[in-house]
């Protein structure tokens, strides 16, 4: 593997180079940099556009999960695919597959937040065979965009529309604002602010939520809404053949992946558990500890 420490300032990481099935080289990344995480493997699929900044607990060194993810296309260091078509979350799960081949993954828990839920339901529906449980972070198994808004009481046939388009406007202007966006001094001040803004509560460690946003903002953001189109273009995935060990963790306030949908999800579940902390669409930056804890239990009970 080809290793890239990072700055001494941030957690350490290692990267390496994947050749997605289409000719698309993605970036992937492991918290794993020198192979001695004695623990279970468990394959991220991150949130649209986010990096390994947003999971703080999982970076600690003690942590006792070995991490595989991978940035999506165009994002982080990863290729955009010749074909703008094709980000779909069909494509980001081919991605998946290729980062678990790349790492010799035959089979693991699949661990996803916000999209990236959609992402494991997606691959466990199509090949269960890689799949031996699934831990769901603030996201939903497919037709995100209708979920959104749900603190507010939106319908949800009003709410895909009004944030549809609102992706679509934002992806027409986002040229014009992504060099403002790339150039802001984001910093622990700055996270302060946002967390008092209802987007966001209160983080553990800003320092690292800053790193996190810094990271967010390389993106262009006209690519950035590129993918959030694709992704938007994902139906609800049945759960009704689902046989491993699934938990949903929701975040009463999140404006961007309704608690209420994911209480419906798990419910429609057998034997799935459903938990709900007072937190935003951001969880594992509120509430890290909390997260991490749900996810070792849930790695108990797939082994």
């Amino acid at each position: 593997m080809s290793t890239t420490r990072a700055r001494t300032s941030t957690p350490a990481l290692a990267f390496d180079e994947v050749l997605s099935d289409d000719g698309t080289r993605l970036r992937a990344w492991t918290n794993d940099q020198e192979g001695v995480i004695d623990g279970p493997t468990v394959v991220l699929c991150n949130g649209l556009g986010t990096n390994a900044y947003a999971w703080p607990a999982l970076l600690d060194p003690g942590c006792g999960v070995r991490v595989v993810s991978w940035n999506h296309r165009g994002v982080g260091g990863s290729e955009r695919p010749s074909d703008r078509s094709h980000c779909r979350i069909e494509d980001v799960v081919d991605d998946g597959l290729s980062v678990m081949d790349h790492f010799g993954i035959d089979r693991a828990v699949l661990m996803g937040w916000s999209i990236g839920v959609n992402t494991m339901f997606e691959l466990a529906l199509r090949h269960p065979e890689r799949v031996s449980g699934l831990f769901a972070v603030a996201g939903v198994p497919g037709d995100t965009f209708a979920t959104m808004l749900a603190p507010l009481r939106v319908p949800r046939p009003l709410a895909r529309l009004l944030t549809v388009n609102a992706a679509r406007a934002a992806k027409q202007v986002g040229c014009l604002l992504s060099p403002v966006a790339s150039r802001l001094p984001v910093g622990p001040l700055t996270i302060t602010a946002l967390s008092h803004s209802g987007f966001m509560l209160p983080v553990r460690d800003p320092e690292m939520a800053a790193l996190a946003v810094r990271e967010f903002l390389s993106t262009p953001l006209d690519w950035y809404f590129h993918l959030a189109l694709r992704t938007s273009e994902h139906a609800r995935v049945s759960l009704r053949h689902l046989t491993v060990p699934v938990t949903f963790v929701a975040g009463t306030y999140d404006l961007l992946a309704g608690a209420r949908d994911m209480a419906s999800a798990a419910a429609r579940v057998p034997g799935a558990t459903y938990h709900e902390l007072p937190g935003t669409h951001f969880l594992s930056l509120e509430h890290p500890d909390e997260v991490h804890r749900l996810l070792l239990e849930l790695l108990e009970r797939a082994a």
